[in-house]
This record gives structure tokens, sequence and C-alpha cells, in this order.
């Protein structure tokens, strides 16, 4: 539901914009947006929130989250760029303070032309191994560094930390090298995982970046910067935990654990965009097979379904209609059957142009979006702006 309408009438605002527009449409509420951001900040006031980008791209998304006071997490230049283009016609003292304070550019490995392209605005940067922070050193040497670790993973929907982190036993020596090499390390950096229903994870990281800022400090580097990186939880379903309880578990070791003067950051993406979008497609076909009703729509896996397949998430249809339920299977557009959205799936008797619904679609969804067998992302519709 959103503020000031009733169930009955989002719907028939969506479907309406559905019949307007065509389908498939994917119908982005900036209103979510800002009531997501404002949860996040009161639950967390000591930190500041940095979206990460991947989720979901969207420049009017960055308008939206720039202009209440976000940060911005991105993991390529192309991202760095369309954040960029946001704040372009500032002055360009203001611009560069916008990027050291606005921007993190989180993924620990570089192309070397990425580095020299960056290196201009001396952005923050991650790395987790000697042969990145060489690179960085050579190619970026204005960067801030950012040493990200390897910290436990269980529990969450996608894991992370078999490909990224330096091993907490390594991370002194790292940022030592990186000093001795002449460029400053500002920050410690972590991710327990995307969708984090394990909330010992975030407990578990938080000791142990405490036991290396403090080993650092005591080999004369002090670290200015924590970094907790993303993973909470969107209620997708009921066995999602809150995100109050994990929010005042995260403060009150904010308090044990770090002086008042260390610079808190987190990397939420799928917590600022998930529930924030509406998909309406439409059935294009329709047959029977085994028994079993099979509906086949204008959009699926290699679209805005991608999230199925990428991100480990389900997103149950509606329809606009009522009627006697039966499991039915529910396939996206292309020729490939690994084009199936759904085997399952408790719909009414839906007829060829009948309309449905997918809900919290908004996080690594359509970003995902290919033109596979030449059928187009779905169309993209922006209220509450």
């Amino acid at each position: 539901m959103r503020m000031k309408e009733t169930p009955k009438n989002w719907l028939k605002k969506i479907e309406r914009i559905a019949k307007l527009k065509g389908t498939p449409v994917f119908i982005l509420d900036h209103e979510k947006i800002r009531q997501n951001y404002k949860e996040f900040k009161t639950a967390l006031p000591r930190v500041q929130a940095y979206f990460a980008v991947k989720a979901n791209s969207n420049p009017e998304i960055v308008k939206t989250l720039y202009k209440i006071g976000a940060s911005f997490d991105v993991a390529s230049f192309p991202e760095f760029m369309v954040v960029y283009q946001n704040i372009k016609k500032l002055p360009a003292k203001k611009r560069q303070d916008f990027i050291w304070d606005k921007i993190i550019y989180a993924n620990t490995i570089k192309r070397i032309e990425t580095l020299h392209e960056l290196d201009q605005y001396k952005p923050l940067v991650t790395y987790d191994n000697i042969e990145e922070l060489k690179k960085i050193v050579k190619h970026a040497p204005h960067a801030g560094l950012v040493l990200r670790i390897r910290v436990p993973n269980t529990g969450s929907m996608v894991e992370l930390s078999s490909k990224f982190g330096a091993s907490p036993g390594e991370a002194v020596d790292l940022i030592i090298e990186a000093f001795k090499l002449g460029i400053v390390v500002e920050g410690i950096s972590f991710h327990v995982g995307s969708q984090c229903n394990n909330f010992e994870n975030y407990m578990q990281a938080l000791q142990i970046s405490a036991s290396i800022m403090k080993e650092a400090a005591s080999r004369g580097h002090r670290i200015k910067i924590l970094d907790i990186g993303g993973g909470f939880p969107v209620k997708y379903n009921n066995k999602v935990k809150s995100f109050k309880l994990l929010a005042k578990k995260l403060n009150a070791e904010f308090e044990r654990l770090f002086p008042k003067d260390i610079e808190i950051l987190a990397e939420p993406g799928r917590f600022m965009v998930a529930n924030a979008a509406t998909l309406v497609t439409k059935v294009i076909g329709k047959a029977v097979r085994d028994s079993k009703p099979c509906y086949y729509l204008d959009d699926g896996v290699y679209h805005t379904f991608s999230g199925i397949v990428f991100d480990h998430c389900t997103y149950p249809l509606k329809a606009f209609k009522d009627g006697e339920k039966k499991v039915s299977a529910v396939f996206g557009p292309t020729c490939d059957a690994f084009d199936t959205i759904s085997v399952a799936e408790v719909l009414p008797d839906l007829e060829i142009g009948d309309l449905l619904y997918a809900e919290n679609i908004g996080a690594y969804s359509i970003a995902s979006s290919t033109y596979f067998n030449g059928f187009p992302p779905a169309k993209i519709v922006h209220i509450n702006k």
C-alpha cells in the first residue's frame, strides 16, 4: 500500500498505467524510495548511506536520493558517471568535494583504464590484495584507499566472501604496505552478503574490523572510516528478520567498539529500491501441458525477472481478476525453455491479454535486463517524483 492510497486504488492506478503505456511496464515509486531512505537514516543515525547503484542504476533514482542527502557506492566507471552527471553543474571545487564525500568505488578489482579515468577525481576506492594495491599506486595515485576484508556470509541470500575480501590475518600487512608505497588507507570495509538474515554476520564483522583498526593504530596508522557494506534485509516475506532489530544491534556495537570520530558508511542497495517498484506484464499465450495451465508473458528471466536467476529471489505473480485458483506454470516470451518464471504459481483462469503484476521487484531485476531474442527491457514509468 502507498501513502494515502488504498490497495484497491493502487491496483487501479498501476492497471491504468499499464493500459496507457503498454506492457511490460516497470513502475517506480520515488516516494517509497524517500521513505526507505528516511527509515534507514532514522534507524542508523550515525551511518551515512551510500546507495549501491548496481541494485538499480536508473539515473532518476540517483537524482531522488542525491536530493535527500544520500551518497553512492559505484562498481564501474559507467556507474560513476551516472552519479557524476548529477553534479556536473556544480563549481569545480564543490564538485570535487562531492566526489570525495559522496562516492566510493567499491569494486575491489578495477581495469587499468578505469583507474586512469578515476585518478583525476581523487575518489575513495577499495582493494583487497597486493596486486590490486600495486595497480592503484601506479595508475591512480591520488585515490584514497579502503581495505575490504573477508567476513562470514552464512545465511545470506547471495554470498560474496568467496570472491572478495582480504583475510583478517593479512589485513594489517596490506594497510602498512599501502603506506609504504605512499598512498593513504582511509578505511576498512566488509560485506556480510546480500539480503542477510543472519545478524551474527554483522556482529562478527564489526569485532574483526575493530581488532584490525586497533592493531593498525598500534603500528602507527589510524583508520578513520568504517564501511559496513550492505545486506540489510528487505521484508519480502514473514521469514525475513526485522531491520529495526538489526539496527538496534548495530548501534549498540558502534557504541561499544568504535570511537565517536570514526566515520561509518553503509552501502544499502536492495533496501532502498526493492519495494519501490511494481512490474505489470501481460499474458501473450496460453496452453495446457500435463493437465497444468501454462501462461506465457511478455516479460521473463532474461528481462525484469532476472532476479530469479541471479539474485535467488522470487516474485509472486498476482492477477487483477478473481476466480478459482489453480497451480500454473508461467514462462517468459523468449524461445528458450530456461525462460521459466515459475512452475507452481497459484493463479485464476487467465485469458490472452489479461494483466498480472509482481511487487517488490525494484532491486537486481531490470538492472540485469537484456535484449535476448530481440525483446527489449520493460518500459519504466516514474511516479511521485
